[in-house]
């Protein structure tokens, strides 16, 4: 997208850190630190928005490319659904674009609700991202968990009151100490001994 419009593109370590934070913010930042005069003189909101368009038609069509299951997911989610716990996906994906990507790494179905960037009118850090979609399953706050690697995950926990689980190397240019979390995980193995305890709270 970066080269169609004219500019420089970016490796994956340059902008891993803006994972999350929506698709503007990842052209946008790319073409500030690449070309901070090219990206003051776009005052046009419609080559904005068609290179919003243009990545997120791109990402896509290559949603499952380099996506791979972190270790330990299949089976904590398994467990989850032996132990009836409720689970959700609160993602700052568009919707259809989280749809997909859990569709095509076969884990959809475990999930009842999946709650995109453009879900509700506002997402993560924002916390309504969180409280609302745990509104529209049922379920309590009190009793709700967050599994996130990100700071708006830990941001919009914190906000929300709900304990939070941090996944080493995410995406963030924060330090660990700096983030909120209750606590830290290299990947999902063995994480139910975690989740465990605040089943019986």
């Amino acid at each position: 997208v970066m080269k169609k419009f004219g500019y420089n593109s970016k490796n994956l370590d340059d902008i891993k850190n803006l994972a999350g934070k929506g698709a503007a913010a990842m052209i946008g930042r790319s073409i500030w630190e690449s070309a901070k005069k090219e990206f003051s003189s776009i005052d046009d909101q419609k080559t904005k928005d068609e290179m919003v368009k243009e990545f997120i038609n791109f990402y896509g069509k290559n949603i499952v490319v380099q996506s791979k299951l972190i270790s330990g997911v299949y089976e904590f989610l398994k467990w989850a659904k032996s132990k009836n716990i409720s689970l959700g996906v609160c993602t700052n994906k568009q919707e259809h674009l989280a749809v997909s990507l859990l569709k095509k790494i076969k884990i959809y179905d475990f999930f009842e609700y999946v709650a995109g960037r453009n879900t509700f009118e506002y997402c993560k850090p924002d916390p309504r991202h969180i409280t609302n979609m745990i509104e529209i399953m049922g379920g309590s706050i009190k009793k709700s968990l967050m599994i996130g690697d990100s700071e708006n995950d830990a941001e919009a926990a914190k906000s929300a009151g709900i304990p939070m689980i941090l996944l080493e190397d995410g995406y963030t240019d924060k330090k660990i100490n700096q983030i909120y979390h209750n606590h830290l995980v290299k990947n999902f193995n063995g994480i139910e001994k975690i989740v465990s305890p605040y089943l019986n709270d």
